[in-house]
């Protein structure tokens, strides 16, 4: 193994271990109190924990509104990360700070800021209301929380390979005679299609965690609005920690399964994030 001839760091040995180290301090150990957890019951009661029938609803609602957020997030994450990337306008710098807010704001004020802004008198909701389109208290809400709490994951990856990428490739297209869409299709989507992947399946991953901004927003209508975040958290509540465990991972199989996808996927096509 061929290390670099410039080190800033102690020996290998010291920083694997220390490496190993902090990975079962903070990932290993949680995981394996859920095992511990989970040994305590039999096949047969976490089949019946997890396919227990408000448990499957609280999936299918979880999924729902994960999938449409995360579907949202790359749609308007791809757009503002080309509007900071190819613009040049007063307050970009601003907005672009901005995108991080959900990562600085906690998430419980995230939801008790957008159950205001959609409720029937707020100042969105008065306004969808017309329309007769509801946001608190339905899936619809749980969908605006988990966008606005993950859409950074997606503007961030995508934006380091934009930057990378250029505008000379799309002006050298245009000269040979690309219109606007083939340039895009056959030029800057190839390019960030892997960063568009992985941010978009980090931001449904972090979606099926959500827990504080959809407390405030979805009402915890069960059969409803119920999501698993919610779910675990009734379980705790009634000290029942082997459910509460069986339900959780089942997200973290899924959580597990996407983000692996997500590493073959950088693998396979080459790794962009971080503007390599």
């Amino acid at each position: 193994m061929q290390t670099s001839g410039k080190r800033f760091l102690p020996g290998f040995g010291l920083t694997l271990g220390s490496s190993l180290f902090y990975v079962c301090l903070i990932l290993l150990l949680p995981l394996s109190a859920l095992v511990v957890q989970l040994s305590d019951m039999t096949w047969q009661q976490y089949w019946a924990v997890i396919s227990y029938p408000q448990v499957v609803a609280a999936y299918k609602v979880t999924l729902l509104a994960a999938l449409v957020a995360s579907l949202f997030n790359a749609v308007f994450g791809m757009l503002l990360a080309w509007i900071l990337t190819r613009y040049r306008f007063p307050g970009r710098l601003f907005l672009d700070g901005l995108v991080d807010l959900p990562f600085a704001l906690p998430t419980a004020v995230a939801g008790l800021t957008l159950a205001t802004l959609f409720a029937t008198s707020g100042w969105y909701g008065q306004y969808l209301h017309q329309f007769d389109i509801k946001v608190v208290n339905t899936w619809l809400g749980i969908a605006v929380a988990m966008a606005f709490t993950s859409i950074p994951f997606v503007v961030r990856t995508v934006q380091p390979v934009l930057e990378e990428l250029g505008p000379e490739y799309e002006e050298a297209a245009q000269t040979l005679g690309a219109t606007r869409w083939q340039t895009f299709r056959r030029v800057v989507l190839p390019e960030v299609s892997p960063a568009l992947i992985a941010g978009t399946v980090l931001s449904f991953t972090r979606s099926l965690g959500e827990f504080g901004a959809i407390i405030f927003i979805a009402g915890n209508i069960a059969w409803q609005t119920e999501v698993v975040s919610l779910m675990i958290f009734s379980q705790l509540q009634q000290f029942d920690y082997p459910a509460a465990s069986a339900i959780a991972s089942v997200i973290l199989a899924v959580s597990l399964f996407l983000l692996f996808t997500v590493n073959v996927i950088q693998s396979r096509f080459g790794k962009r994030l971080g503007g390599h």
